[in-house]
């Protein structure tokens, strides 16, 4: 059976030691967010996650939901409870508004805390997860009497929330979606059309579903300038606040789907529900634009979260399984042959999988502690520049962590051989959740697309010269013996960066198929760059933690860096020489010839 145990001390080390949290506390929800406080909370969801939420994961895919004649969908056997504990527990609130009910601490906290409940269990999780990116949606764009309506509710747990963009015939083309909504005498619209892949649309853990619907006003400007965000209650609220009326909303089906059985996927119809109005008309999606960012960082976090459940269940069977003898000679020579731990290449797939969980969580929460500041901090210079921060890293961690996680979740599977591909041991079901992380919120196409397109270039490229001045200063001041293993492939893979930069400027605006072909590589040149960053950042902290006395944890720490520099972050050349060759050889071939 999979194992996990949640990575407290490791989060715990970026907090205080790497990103001195402590530093924000002039912020708002941050001065009583003491290390005691935070390895408080974090001990409390790393219970619940392991106790609670992981021993479901497996039973939930085998399970899966199940949809009833009426339209009611019931969750897997133990959902229902589990959420229950996770709503009590005040989880849902703990950086949303106090106002509201919930407890204000920084999003940071959160975002840790939803690491370690989506690699415990995805699909369940994913019932929560889109709720917070409602939440977010109706707190920066919903009326006073919206918010007093919904937000109480839904961060006490009670009432969950959903996104509803995708059409049958409209994917990421949102401008191309038919789904229409009619002005009333009353101010309130009727809602028409089907909506599809809509994660958690119908289920049994809450009593009221607030959808978030994108639609199209009669009379509305083509495209995409023609669309307005409504909030569509599976319940119309009653005067006191309880679930009223049904609303004419109903799941048609649940998609049968290749992995993540026990969130419900769901069809929804709308067949005149009623619906009210959120933000301003043919605004819709600058509104769902709050709620998409929102859950691009979170599927960037699963996408991490699945390959550190993998790696560490992977790890463990490596020192288990006994195969062969080392290269050196037998290491265990008391039993018939050694565990596959002694062979270097399990050790290159493991090592690659711990190297980037690592790094990527550090770069996770550098980028949390930024959306922070964006929306806590009084100067308006900080705000300023951690937004820019948030707009072109964004992209970064939603495609380079779901693709590497991904792989990660593989390599992990690879360690087990054939006993891998046995559902008993739960790696494949690792790998087939970790496949829709790629997928949804935007295919990592439409990310590299997004950063190379749109995020770039925004405002003069603002974002990105801080980003090369940021890493650029890191190591200027950081080029010390003990430093110089990081510090060094650090500057060559900034180096390739820049120089594809500089190509992209000079080659794609006059063809742009340039920047078409080269968009994923630069995103992964990008995150390898920014993965390098944060390691370097990890090995200044832990040389100073050792300087104080033996630490095995900052040792292991230090000798992962390496790894990281010395086998991972060359690819960076690789990327680089195909972004140099441009989209000739690409788009040459006739579409006829395919």
């Amino acid at each position: 059976m999979p194992i996990y145990k949640a990575p407290v001390d490791d989060a715990m080390f970026l907090l205080n030691d790497v990103f001195q949290i402590s530093r924000y506390n002039n912020l708002p929800g941050f001065a009583d967010v003491t290390p005691d406080l935070i390895g408080a909370v974090l001990g409390e969801a790393a219970k619940l996650v392991e106790e609670v939420m992981q021993p479901l994961n497996r039973s939930g895919d085998e399970e899966g939901c199940t949809r009833h004649d009426d339209g009611s969908v019931t969750t897997p056997k133990g959902f229902r409870e589990a959420y229950q504990q996770y709503a009590e527990g005040g989880w849902m609130g703990i950086s949303a508004p106090a106002e509201f009910g919930g407890q204000g601490l920084p999003e940071t906290v959160t975002t840790v805390v939803n690491e370690f409940m989506a690699a415990a269990n995805m699909a369940l999780t994913m019932y929560p997860f889109l709720t917070q990116g409602a939440i977010a949606a109706i707190i920066t764009h919903g009326s006073a009497e919206q918010k007093a309506a919904y937000l109480p509710k839904m961060i006490e747990g009670r009432w969950t929330g959903t996104m509803n963009l995708t059409e049958p015939h409209c994917g990421t083309d949102l401008g191309l979606l038919r789904t229409k909504a009619v002005k009333q005498a009353d101010g309130t619209y009727k809602i028409t059309g089907t909506k599809i892949f809509i994660s958690a649309g119908e289920h049994d853990l809450s009593e009221n579903i607030v959808h978030l619907v994108l639609a199209r006003i009669e009379g509305a400007p083509a495209g995409i300038r023609g669309t307005t965000l409504f909030i569509v209650p599976k319940f119309l609220p009653n005067a006191d606040g309880t679930p009223g009326a049904r609303n004419a909303v109903t799941c048609g089906s649940i998609e049968e789907k290749m992995g993540i059985h026990g969130n419900a996927t769901c069809v929804m119809n709308y067949d005149g529900a009623t619906g009210f109005l959120i933000a301003e008309e043919n605004r819709g999606i600058n509104a769902m634009f709050t709620m998409m960012n929102e859950a691009r960082l979170a599927v960037g976090v699963q996408g991490l979260a699945l390959s550190e459940v993998a790696y560490q269940n992977a790890a463990a069977y490596a020192k288990e399984r006994l195969q062969g003898r080392a290269l050196t000679g037998p290491k265990f020579p008391d039993k018939p042959a050694d565990p596959i731990i002694v062979h270097p290449d399990v050790r290159r797939m493991l090592m690659a999988a711990r190297a980037f969980n690592e790094g990527a969580r550090a770069l996770v929460i550098w980028t949390a502690l930024q959306g922070d500041v964006e929306h806590r901090s009084p100067d308006e210079k900080a705000r300023q520049a951690a937004a820019d921060h948030m707009g072109l890293l964004t992209p970064v961690i939603k495609g380079v962590l779901t693709d590497q996680g991904f792989a990660s979740a593989v390599m992990a599977q690879q360690v087990y051989g054939g006993s891998g591909y046995i559902s008993e041991q739960g790696m494949e079901q690792f790998v087939r959740d970790a496949r829709i992380t790629m997928i949804y919120e935007g295919t990592n196409g439409i990310q590299a697309m997004d950063l190379v397109g749109r995020k770039l270039a925004r405002d003069g490229g603002r974002a990105l010269q801080a980003f090369f001045n940021e890493v650029q200063g890191f190591i200027k001041e950081n080029g010390d013996d003990a430093m110089k293993p990081y510090v060094a492939p650090l500057g060559t893979a900034l180096g390739h960066l820049q120089q594809a930069t500089m190509w992209l400027m000079q080659n794609a605006l006059t063809k742009p198929e340039n920047a078409g072909a080269a968009a994923t590589d630069y995103m992964h040149l990008f995150g390898l760059t920014a993965i390098g960053y944060m390691w370097c950042r990890m090995a200044r902290a832990a040389q100073a933690k050792l300087a104080t006395g033996t630490d095995e944890r900052m040792s292991a720490k230090l000798i992962t860096g390496r790894f990281f520099m010395g086998r991972m972050l060359p690819e960076t050349a690789a990327h680089l020489a195909r972004i140099q060759s441009g989209a000739a050889s690409m788009m040459e071939l006739p579409a006829e010839a395919f």
